[in-house]
């Protein structure tokens, strides 16, 4: 009993050093050929940094517009917090019923702040700004109204929010006419949307570029072994066996390309930031274009990888099926 005991337990050991042994082989075999896909990429260099660097530069494209289309949310983002609302008094107020109304808005729980503009200094900014003081001085009486700049709290900013306000406030009594600008961020987003969707759709077909040009690659690689794979496959290799070197090819071909798509979106950049900072000087503001962060550069370089592996996954699949020993 003891004997067939210590037999078994042998067994079961031998059972799982063999199950760890063929896991730790598992991994040495694909060590080794990816190092060997690496040195067939070696053996013709120039061929293969013209991959990598189509690859790379077919992903720039796409590349840099996602950093315009945000650069260009965050622009938008700014414009949609700076929303005012002037509210146009009606002439017949009396001084005191116009303090008080501003008073009254001021302290509503949607309003930020609330600057008066009385009908007497409204005129008199407009005769120093008009140059039109000697016509003004032939008026019997003032024709500018009091006039309300209110600033919506955080939460009203919007511009639909503002929009909602901007209705609210049309309906009290001292005002005659209320106007809110927002004509202009509606097309300012309209723009935007329409530049987003372009940006995915160009970045949709640049994609499908690549898997076909890395695909097309790895096909020609598999043609000029045609006699090397059907020696494999008539001593017995398996058709993964045989693909697994080209698929690290295409995942070679991503990691270089997605280093190129790092460095030529950082020049272009570079390139686009001195035109953009001299735009914002222009217009006093102290914006710069933000490029990519180390999230969306890892995100870059996932998605070039995995288009290489999609290229050769393609390839593979069907020519290295279709390779059999006569």
């Amino acid at each position: 009993m003891s004997v067939l005991f210590r037999s078994r337990q042998q067994g079961a050991q031998q059972v799982k050093i063999s199950g760890v042994r063929r896991f730790f082989m598992f991994f040495v075999h694909h060590a080794q050929q990816a190092v060997g896909s690496l040195g067939q990429l070696a053996r013709y260099p120039f061929a293969s940094l013209m991959t990598m660097a189509v690859l790379g530069l077919s992903l720039t494209l796409p590349a840099t517009l996602y950093v315009i289309v945000k650069n260009t949310d965050n622009v938008g983002a700014d414009f949609q917090q700076a929303s005012e609302i002037t509210l146009f008094l009606h002439k017949d107020l009396t001084a005191q019923e116009v303090q008080t109304f501003a008073k009254r808005i001021d302290l509503s729980p949607e309003i930020e702040s609330a600057t008066l503009i009385d009908k007497r200094q409204g005129l008199a900014d407009f005769r120093a700004r008009s140059g039109f003081g000697d016509a003004l001085d032939t008026l019997q009486e003032n024709p500018l109204p009091d006039v309300l700049r209110v600033i919506p709290r955080e939460n009203y900013r919007s511009a639909a929010a503002a929009q909602q306000l901007l209705q609210q406030l049309e309906q009290e009594r001292e005002v005659e006419q209320a106007r809110l600008d927002v004509d202009w961020l509606e097309r300012f987003t309209a723009i935007v949307d329409l530049v987003r969707d372009a940006f995915l759709a160009l970045a949709l077909l640049l994609c499908v570029a690549v898997v076909l040009i890395v695909g097309n690659t790895i096909r020609l690689n598999i043609s000029s072994k045609r006699d090397e794979i059907m020696v494999m496959k008539l001593v017995g290799a398996t058709d993964a066996y045989i693909q697994r070197p080209f698929l690290y090819t295409g995942i070679w071909y991503g990691l270089v390309g997605g280093v190129i798509t790092w460095l030529a979106t950082a020049v272009l950049i570079m390139w686009l930031s001195g035109a953009v900072r001299d735009i914002a000087e222009l217009y006093d503001s102290q914006f710069t274009l933000t490029g990519l962060n180390l999230t969306e550069m890892a995100v870059v370089w996932g998605i070039a990888v995995g288009l290489g592996l999609v290229g050769s996954y393609i390839a593979v699949r069907k020519h290295v099926t279709a390779i059999e020993p006569q």
